[in-house]
């Protein structure tokens, strides 16, 4: 007689899934608003600093924007572990993504600052503004608005790369489909309930941000 050692789906797997895309979601969201602060940050001092700070900035962050997130944080998790300061998979997965996230969003930032026109700026400093005014009330509300679909595209790309946390032992979404579909091999209904999870994390961002842009062009 054969013995069946998989067990079915059940409906507390359906709430494992839906705690594991939350915490997606929770590593998500801190990495881009970490990064994304980095990164405009970064953006703005290689497009107002002189050649060589914008030279060594944009090769270090090259290092993040080229080598595969993958094994950037088996690297990270590995190395902090044989120092001796090993670090929940949280926070290990948070500074590698929010580091990743802060590489692809400086050239975003940098393209928004170039983008605003040198005559506007002129203008605006004849007008009386400082620096920092010039900053705060042109360049960045105009250069925003120019990048401001690359930046949604870099913040939809970290929600799905967010999975690859998982080979660092957190278990967010993929990590708990691989979890299912280990123990019931049922790999297609799995798969597809932790597709619609991403859908269902990615489509509001993607709605927010068409919402927004309607606004600014009325």
């Amino acid at each position: 007689m054969a013995i069946n050692v998989f067990s079915e789906l059940q409906p507390k797997d359906l709430l494992f899934l839906g705690e594991a895309a939350l915490r997606t979601l929770e590593i998500s969201l801190t990495a881009i608003g970490i990064g994304s602060v980095f990164g405009a940050i970064f953006g703005w001092m290689m497009s107002e600093g002189n050649r060589i700070v914008t030279f060594i900035i944009n090769a270090i962050l090259d290092i993040f924007r080229s080598v595969p997130l993958i094994i950037q944080l088996i690297l990270f998790d590995s190395f902090i572990s044989i120092a001796g300061y090993p670090l929940p998979a949280f926070v290990s997965g948070t500074i590698v993504l929010s580091v990743y996230t802060a590489a692809l969003v400086a050239n975003v930032a940098r393209g928004g600052v170039e983008a605003v026109p040198a005559s506007l700026r002129r203008a605006s400093r004849s007008l009386g503004l400082s620096y920092w005014q010039d900053l705060r009330y042109i360049v960045w509300p105009v250069g925003l608005r120019a990048v401001f679909p690359s930046w949604i595209g870099v913040a939809l790309s970290v929600v799905k790369d967010s999975a690859l946390v998982s080979v660092i032992g957190y278990v967010e979404l993929l990590k708990a489909s691989q979890i299912l579909i280990t123990r019931t091999q049922d790999t297609f209904v799995i798969l597809t309930i932790a597709g619609l999870f991403y859908f269902a994390l990615s489509y509001p961002i993607s709605k927010a941000s068409e919402y927004i842009e309607r606004r600014w062009n009325q």
